[in-house]
């Protein structure tokens, strides 16, 4: 029996990490991710998200995904965008993004190299190159994550603060890629933005948001010299404002994850991503990949909303 802390409280689930995989199993052995990706992900891009990928983890779910998919650079698909050359891109394109910047990105490097995978990295720009923490990697429980996250942004601040944390604050050991990782990983690496310090920016001031998202641009291009024209929306939330804000700032594309594939018509700041976890398996990085995991996910809360929030609490690792 799984035994999941909360916040004051001790949920417990018949349904451990095993019988998920099964699940997995089952939902790709019925061929429908096949059928996913031969019809619906033929003709279009589809994003993949990870964030702290164990290099052994990633090199094997690297050579699984370039046997099934084409992996392209994100900068291929705008720049076919751009060309209205789309049609000439290969056939289940896929584009492979890291959110954050964690240090243990640097160690993909030799897996970059080996198989000649382009690979996007959102970097939080007032993290990387520093001994700043990410403030969910703060000695929280993954409950109490998700109800700081819709906090307004001053009182998940000051709730941090409680706790010894805060934004400016630098610790022992760093958590982020240092300014020279960085500078190395560059011949493989298309680095862009993911705000300064990750916060939820619809849960931000219009102050607040505006600083996340044009300075850290700023920082970016001129201590890293990275031509930055992307940004990905924090937990992937965001709303208009957020958009209005990333155009001004002079942001040409905004990455989210939404659930769905990618075409030349696909909302620029609004385009489409799947979120993988970073120790799926096989079985689970297939069907998450082709989207079919997500559309379960949105089937249950849409229509079934009360069984999707009685469901055991391991899931939310997974949604």
């Amino acid at each position: 029996m799984n035994i999941i802390e909360g916040t004051g409280v001790i949920y417990k689930s018949v349904i451990d990490m095993d019988n998920v995989k099964i699940i997995f199993k089952l939902l790709r052995y019925t061929g429908t991710p096949f059928l996913i990706r031969e019809i619906l992900q033929r003709k279009k891009v589809t994003m993949l998200l990870f964030h702290d990928i164990d290099p052994i983890k990633c090199e094997n779910q690297f050579k699984v995904l370039r046997k099934k998919y084409n992996i392209i650079s994100l900068k291929e698909y705008f720049d076919s965008r751009e060309n209205n050359t789309f049609k000439s891109l290969p056939s289940k394109s896929l584009i492979i993004t890291i959110d954050d910047g964690n240090k243990n990105n640097y160690l993909l490097k030799p897996i970059l190299k080996k198989y000649n995978i382009p690979v996007t990295i959102f970097l939080c720009a007032g993290i990387v190159g520093t001994n700043k923490h990410f403030w969910f990697s703060h000695n929280l429980n993954k409950r109490t994550i998700e109800e700081l996250k819709n906090l307004p942004n001053s009182q998940r601040l000051n709730f941090l603060n409680k706790y010894g944390y805060t934004e400016e604050k630098e610790f022992c050991s760093r958590q982020a890629l240092s300014k020279d990782e960085i500078e190395n990983l560059k011949e493989f690496v298309d680095f862009q933005s993911h705000t300064i310090y990750h916060p939820i920016l619809p849960k931000c001031t219009e102050k607040e948001a505006q600083k996340e998202i044009t300075l850290s641009k700023k920082i970016l291009e001129e201590k890293y010299h990275l031509e930055t024209y992307v940004l990905s929306y924090p937990n992937g939330d965001y709303g208009e404002r957020e958009i209005l804000l990333a155009k001004k700032a002079g942001y040409k594309y905004g990455i989210t994850v939404d659930a769905g594939y990618n075409d030349p018509k696909t909302d620029p700041f609004k385009l489409k991503r799947f979120n993988i976890r970073d120790d799926s398996d096989v079985d689970e990085l297939l069907v998450k990949a082709s989207g079919l995991w997500r559309y379960i996910m949105n089937f249950i809360k849409t229509h079934f909303p009360q069984m999707y929030t009685k469901m055991p609490p391991i899931f939310s690792i997974w949604r």
